[in-house]
Formats: C-alpha cells, structure tokens, sequence
C-alpha cells in the first residue's frame, strides 16, 4: 500500500512490522541501559581495547594479549569486553574476542565519532537536565560546564567560553555535516556571480572563507555575536583575505536588530535550526526587509522527514533535543512542512529547492511572497 498523506499534505512514513513481545522487551532495556553501553563503548573506543581485539581477526584475540597491548589490568579488560558482548561491539570466538561490524564503525567510522564525542563532550552531563529544559524552555543543560554558563541565554553567547575539549568536539561536530555540503553548495549558489554575500550566524568564518576561496572578487559580510565576528575575522586575517570579510555583531534574539542590506545574497546554513518557530519567522522577516529587489535569500537545513535511509533520520532525532537541552531550550531539528510554515508566515515563497545534499541537506532559494 502507498504511504498516505498526511494531515499537512506531507506523506507519513512507512508503517513498521510489530514487534514481537520479547524483541519489544530487549529494545526497552537497550534505552534503560544506553547511557551505560555508551559510557563501555567510548572506554572501548578510547582505551584502544577495540583497536587491540581488531588485530586478532576472525578467529579473535585472548584478553591476555588486549591487556599486554592495552596496559589495562585484567579486570578491566573482561569487564568491558563481557559487557560488550550484549552491546554488540565484541563477540566470543575460539582463541578470545573479535571485533563486529559495529565495533568497526565505533572504532572507525568519522560520522561515528564525530557524533559520539559530541554526545560525550557536548551533552552527556547536560542531558541530567533535559526534563528541567524541556519544561521552561530554557537550556538548562549548561549548567554542566558551569553556573556561570547560566548567564547565557544560548551556549552560542557562550560558545567561547566552553573548556577547549567541548568547543572542539562542538565544532567537529558542526563542521562535519557542513563541510560535505559546501563543494556542492557553491556552484549553485555562485552562478548568479553574487559581489556581496550576507552569511547571517557565519560562527567561525569556515563558510566565508570557502566562498572567498571559490570567487576571487566576492566581499563577505558574517553577521553574528562579537565573539564570533573577532574569531572570524582572525581566521580570515590569518588565510589572506582580511581585507574582504566584513563583521555585522548581531543578537538575532532582539527583533529590533535588523540585518545589514546592499548584498546580492543572503545565506543561512543550518542557522535557523537555532531557534523556535517564532524566532525563525522574526528573523525570516528582518532578511525580508534587508533584501533588495534582486537579492536572494538561500537557507540549507537538515529535515527529518526528508532523509534518504533510517541512519540519518535516527541521527537527527538524537540530535534534536540537544537544541532544547544545551543550544537555546527552545528549537529542534524541524520537519519540513512544519519549516515551510515558518518562512510563508514570514511573508516568503520558496522558488527553488535542492534535496540530499552532503549529509541529507536541503537548500531553498526564497523570494518575497
């Protein structure tokens, strides 16, 4: 049977064979257990117990040769291997322990990684506070990092002031499912061979500094927090090209702060995920104003409903309450018709839409309605 449309016009997903009683049961202790299998696996990872057991092939390794390589008494060895047998990252053979397709992708898969120390750096403390988040509207998540996180109304106020080790899991992390975007943003995005580009919530300056790379003429406007500006600006002082970016400081949560006009496009990549729907179409509207008659708005998101395999929209459910817990208490990886929403009500149309770029992004070109 065809999926049915649903109440928004969208198609519902594929319904889901039933569960047998025992398989229900097994999957219910996998979440009670989670953040203990998490806790093992990143040990198994870090550890290079799993780097040890790989060694020994199909047939396996003894745990007295992962203790001589690893350093770790015995104890610890079993413990963690035993454990690993349920968790799916080991298996028993004849001369010890092998290493599974899973524990391959833990021990060497990149989006594996980035994701796991995201989860590990970012949100496993915070995420003690998610219920706490999810009732005010507030991140109270960051007061992980500190009570002085508190003060912030965003970890992106704060975001300079996270320990080195967060911050660089943080950026991993958002510059992983941005930078395999980028090659196939910048053709489209160029052929209308923009002299001004507005790149609203521009963090570190790493997509300015690609356009200024591909175009040799374009100027670069990042609007976004002091911060941020001064990191981008260094960094783009540092690659050469100091003297074409330009700095808009910007709170995007105060609707009296309107966005910088005169540029031929105005970009927003995975920026507007930042913020509840109310926030979206303020913004939305303030980059309504701030165009001129030929300029373009583009916007690339990441929606749940329109990825291509189960592997990125489970990655994608996991990463939407981050953005209520630790970003801001209030936004979410959106639904695409629930996005669309927000930009008609903001006065806009999209005219051009392009699916399943890099890690299933979407870029929309909008027009004025």
């Amino acid at each position: 049977m065809a999926d049915q449309p649903a109440a928004n016009g969208s198609a519902l997903p594929p319904t889901r064979t039933p569960l047998k009683l025992s398989t229900a049961i097994l999957e219910a202790q996998k979440l009670a257990w989670a953040p203990v299998a998490f806790a093992v696996t990143k040990a198994m990872r870090d550890l290079g117990v799993l780097s040890a057991i790989r060694k020994g092939g199909r047939t396996g390794r003894p745990v007295a040769e992962v203790v001589k390589e690893t350093g770790l008494t015995e104890h610890a060895v079993k413990l963690m291997t035993e454990a690993s047998i349920s968790f799916g990252l080991v298996e028993q053979r004849e001369r010890g322990y092998a290493i599974t397709k899973v524990g391959y992708f833990i021990l060497r898969d990149p989006m594996t990684r980035a994701n796991m120390d995201f989860v590990s750096d970012v949100c496993f403390a915070g995420f003690q506070h998610f219920q706490e988040a999810a009732v005010t509207g507030k991140p109270a998540g960051l007061r992980a990092f500190g009570d002085f996180m508190t003060k912030f109304e965003t970890i992106y106020d704060g975001l300079s002031k996270l320990p080195p080790d967060v911050l660089k899991s943080w950026l991993t992390f958002d510059h992983f499912y941005s930078d395999a975007a980028f090659p196939l943003i910048l053709p489209i995005l160029f052929r209308s061979k923009p002299a001004r580009l507005l790149d609203v919530g521009g963090n570190t300056g790493k997509f300015a500094l690609c356009c200024m790379r591909y175009d040799a003429d374009v100027h670069i406007t990042i609007a976004d927090h002091p911060g941020q500006l001064a990191l981008a600006k260094k960094n783009a002082a540092e690659a050469g090209f100091g003297d074409r970016l330009s700095g808009h400081p910007i709170d995007a949560l105060d609707p009296t702060q309107q966005l910088p006009r005169g540029h031929d496009i105005i970009w927003m990549s995975q920026f507007l995920v930042c913020f509840s729907e109310p926030e979206i179409v303020s913004i939305l509207e303030r980059a309504r104003a701030a165009m001129g008659e030929t300029t373009q708005l583009w916007i690339l998101e990441t929606f749940w409903d329109k990825q291509e395999n189960d592997v990125a929209t489970y990655c994608l459910h996991g990463m939407s309450p981050y953005f209520t817990c630790m970003a801001n208490g209030n936004s979410r990886v959106y639904s695409d018709p629930d996005f669309l929403a927000c930009i008609a009500r903001a006065g806009l149309k999209v005219v051009e839409r392009h699916d399943g770029i890099g890690h299933g992004h979407t870029m929309l070109r909008c027009e004025r309605a």
